[in-house]
Order: structure tokens, then C-alpha cells, then sequence
């Protein structure tokens, strides 16, 4: 979005049908108003939310009935579980809207009755193929299947014949309005490429909509004429005004009104892009600033549907992971506007990659040695070098870029340079070897700069990726025992000395933990395992029982060749060491019980095999983050297999 001085900004979301719960694809849309709401915020913004439901019409009707409830009982069943879904994801919206609440009811029959005096609106009778699902008459170059009836080309369900007395919007004067809107105004549908489809559609001829039925009880009253219902997209439309105070808080309807940014689905482009604008040309309203069409959400290729049995339930991953492994993986997987393939395997790998190795790890290790080397409150920090002044410098110029990403509702981008701006800091942790410095009391104002270097980069990261992942930044300052919360701090506030010497950090818990497909969902990958799987017959071998696992349980195991870099005693514990190893990408910290069998002086530089994909256990009150493999000998100490010739660290072993 090109950048203006309003102080204010209004963002909706399409208000949903209550004909089923919310799945993945309503929580996509929502996920990406809230990123795009909590931003704005930041840069300095008045911001309104709107999201809501929308309940009337037929589908509701014949939905209520097939379930033996009236249509309201069944609004109300699911508006309980959307509104639940949005407090799990973490959804800041500031009204919820009902399309069955009085004032919105009220407000469309005042704009009904005001384009009837006008002219805009008139009486007649309509006869054509209509699809119940979609709410909306088919046109008239659809083709005719071979059994003599019509298919929805959106939704692929059959369509009927309906012919009634109705009430006609005169669609077809303002063809050259719109057409005039979309090219003085580009921008008023985005991307390119939809604004190209929604004038190409007017410009094919646009003919006067139907906006009531008579065969539809579910509905709000024709004002005069109550044995007609409002057509339900005049209904649902309307929502955006009367959201936010038309006819009953005109004071915040003026202080909002236009919005900046309509955002929908792209199946629903054209109601918003060529049927609301010219309701509120006819009623003399300002028009929105943008209308957004997102893409789908797909599987296997196939836009997720109820009828196709493909539709994902975002509670399968709220269970397991919270709310901001779903808001990062969805807003940074694909750019809005363009269709994604959703796969858990594609879910877990961002999670146990970008999430769980590169940005938990940082913070993990970086307060960890923070708290070990400091007591956890940093003093005496040398000065300032060239690389470190890097770290710093790239951070003002990384605000800039994410701030004009958010900006033009780019997210995947943002988050795609913060992450290259994680990696610099890992490589910056890496290149310093704080953990050797340590060793060394002479390089102590060192080892101080680098780790202070570091924390600053991860709070200031942390508040950059705030608008996605909300709960992960909030509990990143909080370990950082920041005072504030990043939601407290104006975008133009922020700045890389946010976190300096004496600031007492605490101890660091894991914020997203590593997790095997598996280990979360069951055979049919749609609900998560309640119960362990069933393990293989068992076999007895020498009086013993032999749990017998399968090759598949083995490969989820990553054992990898480690060089051990440092080896020393843990005070007061007797079979006990601490070692430092080096797994090829990264330095873990291992607690191993070996202390009977080894020297600390004997260990170091000798390579083994360890497991890094076993969940860190904190052990003396030190956190073991991997698992080294040895023999039990008869007199009970710990014997470990080493590797007799030179080989690289972090090479697998199969």
C-alpha cells in the first residue's frame, strides 16, 4: 500500500458464513488482518478490526434444518466456536459483528429504502439458474450440462431454476463507473493480476442484480414490503459500514470510514470489487481504499472444501504447537495473493527449521550463556569492533525493509528477511565461539560485547516479527526482562540499544520445540495420535523382553558425529560432565555421566556419536541438548565408542 498521512486504519475480514465451524482457510484471512492490524499499530495508527459473521440467507436456512435447529440456534453454536478459534490464534480484532444484530439490520433497511427513493433500486420479476451454496444467480453464458441443468462454476454444485417477484440493484449503470474506478485507481483492487479479472468481468456487460427473495424467510424485511428478504450479499456487504457506526456511531463511522483494506478470498473478489462499490456510488458513500484477494489454501493440489472431505481443522495444530508456528507458517509459506499447498510435512519443517533450529536455538544458547558466563546480567562489555557494528548497522537497515514490507501487505517478505537476519546473527555466534572465549578470564570484556551484541539483535528481531508471532515475541522480551511489552513500543522508538549492560535476563524455556510428524498425528495425517501406536509383537531373547521398534522409528532418530571442544566436572556431582561438542552446523552443551570412566583433559578433541533430535532435559541445572551413545560395562561405568581414524563433525550415522 502506497504510504498517506491518515492517522487512522480499518481493516476487515469477509464476515463468515455459520453454515459450518471455521477452518484453516478463515483463520488464513484472519491471521492475515491481525498481522496487518497489530503493524499498523506499531507504526503509529488509530486501527479498527473488523471481522464478524454472516447469518442469513438460504444456505443457513437448509444448514439449521438438516441439523433440527432454528437458524439462529445454529448462528449462535458456531459464532461460539469462531469466536473461541480467534482467542486461541491470538486474534486482536476490535468488534465482532453479527449480521442478525439489530443496528446492522436497521442500517441496511435505511440504505435499502434510500437507493428505492432514488431510483437505484426497483421491483420486477426474475427467472434464472440459481446456486443455493453461493447465494447467487449464474450468468448467462454458463454453459448448459448435458442432463438440461447448470453447474456453479465456483462452487461445482447444481444450480436450479427460480422465478420470482424481486427487487433489482440497477447494476448495469454503473458499468462506466467502475471501469473508470479500476483505471484511475489501480490500486483499488490488488494484486494485478485480480484487478485484471474483475475488469475484464464488467467489461464483458454487467446486468441489473437481484437483492431479495420471497422464497427465503431468513433474512432482514424489505422495509414496506416484509414478504421480501434482502438478497444476502446487499445484507453482508453492508456489514463494513455498519460495523463501525453507520447510522448509530456516526462519530467512529467518520473517523474510519473509508477502509484501507477489504480483505477476501478470491472466490469472493467480484461481490466486493464490483458489487459493493457501485451500492455505495448509488448511495453516495466514500469507496474503500483496496480490496485484497488472497489466494487458497490447497491439498493435494484441490481447494479445500467440506464436500471434498479436504478442509483442515486448525485445532489439530493449535493442540500441539499454540497459535505462532500456525501465524508464521501461513503468513511466510506463500505471498498473499497467490494459491498454497498445505502439507503437515511442509508445516514441520518450518517449525523445526526456521523456528526451533534458528531462531529458538539463538535465543536458547545465547541467554543460556548469558546466565552461565554472567549470572544472567551482563558487565564490563568491550568495546565495539567492526563486525559487531555489522550486526547493529543491518538492523536499522532490516527496519526500514520489513517496515515497507508490512507496509504493502508483503509478509512473506518481511519474514524473509528477518530470518536471513537470524542466520547473520547464528553466523555472527558461530564465527566468536563465546563458549571458548569463556575459558579465557583476559577476554572476558570480549566474550561480554558478543553476547550483548547478540541479546540486542534477538530483542529487536523479536520485536520485528511481532505482528506474526505476538505471544513467541512478548515471552522473548520477557526473558530478556525487558520491562515493556513490543506491543508498548512505537515502531520509530525501537532501536538496537534496547538491551543493555545490567539488564538481568532469565533462564530461557524452550519456544518451539522440535516435533516428528508422527509424534503429533495419526496413520491418516488428520487428528492427533490420543494414544501411543500399537508397537510390534514383542520377542523374548534370554529371559528378556526385546522392544522390538520398526526401521521408520529407527530413521527418526538423528545421530550425527560430534567433536568434543570442551570437557569440565559439575561441581558436586561425582559421574557428571559438561561437555561442548561441535554437531558440523552448530556448538551444543551435553551433560553426560562419564566422570567415572574420563577425564575432562582426555575428552576433548576426540570424536562420537550423539542424538540431536532428543528433546533438551535440564540436568544439575544445566540444559543437556543432545545425547551422546555408550556401553554399559558390567561394573557399571559408561564406555564410549569412538571413532578410531579422522572424520567431519556433523556427518550422519546410519
Amino acid at each position: 500500500m502506497a504510504k498517506t498521512d491518515k492517522k487512522t486504519f480499518y481493516i476487515t475480514t469477509p464476515i463468515y458464513y455459520v453454515n459450518d465451524v471455521p477452518h484453516i482457510g478463515h483463520a488464513y484471512t484472519t491471521i492475515i488482518a491481525d498481522a496487518l492490524a497489530r503493524f499498523q499499530k506499531l507504526a503509529g495508527k488509530d486501527v479498527f478490526f473488523l471481522t464478524g459473521t454472516d447469518e442469513h440467507g438460504q444456505k443457513i436456512e437448509k444448514a439449521a434444518a438438516e441439523r433440527g435447529l432454528t437458524p439462529k440456534a445454529l448462528a449462535d453454536s458456531v459464532v461460539g466456536r469462531a469466536q473461541s478459534l480467534w482467542k486461541e490464534l491470538d486474534i486482536s480484532h476490535d468488534f465482532f459483528i453479527r449480521t442478525t444484530m439489530d443496528f446492522h439490520e436497521k442500517g441496511v433497511q435505511k440504505l435499502f429504502q434510500k437507493l428505492l427513493d432514488k431510483g437505484d433500486i426497483y421491483k420486477g420479476e426474475y427467472k434464472g439458474w440459481y446456486c443455493v451454496s453461493d447465494e447467487n444467480f449464474l450468468a448467462d453464458d454458463v454453459a448448459v450440462d448435458a442432463d438440461g441443468t447448470k453447474t456453479c462454476p465456483d462452487c461445482g454444485k447444481k444450480a436450479s431454476v427460480v422465478s420470482e417477484e424481486t427487487y433489482f440493484f440497477r447494476l448495469s449503470a454503473y458499468q462506466d463507473r467502475l471501469l473508470a474506478l479500476y483505471e484511475e485507481r489501480p490500486e483499488f483492487v490488488r494484486p494485478q493480476s485480480r484487478l485484471n479479472e474483475v475488469a475484464s468481468f464488467v467489461r464483458g456487460g454487467l446486468k441489473d442484480l437481484s437483492i431479495t427473495r420471497t422464497t427465503v424467510k431468513w433474512g432482514v424485511p424489505v422495509p414496506g414490503d416484509p414478504k421480501h428478504t434482502v438478497y444476502v450479499w446487499f445484507d453482508a456487504l453492508h456489514n463494513y459500514v455498519t460495523g463501525i457506526g453507520y447510522d448509530w456511531d456516526m462519530e467512529r463511522y467518520g473517523k474510519f470510514w473509508p477502509a484501507d483494506i477489504h480483505l477476501v478470498g478470491k472466490d469472493i473478489l467480484r461481490f466486493h470489487a464490483v458489487y459493493w462499490p457501485a451500492f455505495l456510488m448509488a448511495s453516495g458513500l466514500p469507496l474503500p481504499r483496496t480490496v485484497y484477494g488472497h489466494g487458497w489454501w490447497l491439498r493435494d493440489d484441490t481447494k479445500m472444501s467440506k464436500s471434498k472431505g479436504n478442509v483442515l481443522d486448525p485445532q489439530v495444530l493449535l493442540k500441539v504447537f499454540g497459535p505462532d508456528p500456525l501465524r508464521y507458517f501461513l503468513l511466510r509459506e506463500i505471498p498473499i495473493g497467490q494459491d498454497g499447498n498445505f502439507s503437515h510435512e511442509g508445516f514441520l519443517h518450518r517449525v523445526n527449521s526456521d523456528l526451533a533450529n534458528d531462531f529458538g536455538n539463538l535465543v536458547q544458547r545465547t541467554l543460556t550463556m548469558i546466565g552461565n558466563y554472567f549470572g544472567g546480567a551482563i558487565e564490563g562489555p568491550g568495546a565495539e569492533t567492526a563486525e559487531d557494528a555489522a550486526i547493529r548497522t543491518e538492523f536499522a537497515a532490516l527496519k526500514g525493509r520489513v517496515f515497507d514490507h508490512y507496509d504493502a501487505c508483503a509478509l512473506n517478505k518481511a519474514l524473509e528477511e528477518i530470518w536471513a537476519y537470524i542466520g547473520a546473527v547464528n553466523k555472527y555466534l558461530a564465527e566468536n565461539e563465546p563458549w571458548i572465549m569463556a575459558k579465557d578470564p583476559d577476554r572476558r570484556p570480549r566474550l561480554a560485547r558478543v553476547l550483548l551484541q547478540a541479546a540486542a539483535a534477538i530483542r529487536a528481531a523479536s520485536y520485528l516479527v511481532y505482528p506474526v508471532m505476538p505471544r513467541s515475541a512478548e515471552r522473548i522480551w520477557g526473558f530478556l526482562g525487558d520491562p515493556k511489552k513490543p506491543a508498548e513500543v512505537p515502531w520509530d522508538d525501537l532501536d538496537f540499544g534496547g538491551f543493555g549492560p545490567g539488564r538481568e535476563v532469565g533462564t530461557p524455556q524452550a519456544l518451539f520445540p522440535r516435533v516428528a510428524l508422527k509424534d503429533f498425528l495419526g496413520e491418516d495425517g488428520a487428528a492427533p495420535v490420543t494414544a501411543p501406536p500399537a508397537r510390534p509383537e514383542q520377542k523374548k531373547e534370554a529371559g528378556k523382553t526385546m522392544d522390538i521398534i520398526t526401521y521408520d522409528e529407527f530413521k527418526r532418530m538423528d545421530l550425527r558425529v560430534a567433536r568434543i571442544i570442551e570437557a569440565e566436572r559439575i561441581p558436586g556431582a561425582t559421574k557428571l560432565l559438561k561437555l561442548k561438542v561441535d554437531i558440523g552446523t552448530e556448538q551444543r552443551q551435553m551433560v553426560a555421566g562419564v566422570a567415572e570412566t574420563y577425564a575432562p583433559e582426555d575428552l576433548v578433541g576426540k570424536s562420537l556419536i550423539v542424538i540431536v533430535n532428543l528433546k533438551p532435559a535440564v540436568i544439575r541445572g544445566i540444559e543437556s541438548q543432545a545425547m551422546l551413545l555408550a556401553a554399559i560395562a558390567p561394573d557399571n561405568t559408561a564406555i564410549i565408542p569412538f571413532f578410531d581414524r579422522d572424520i567431519q563433525a556433523g556427518a550422519t550415522v546410519k
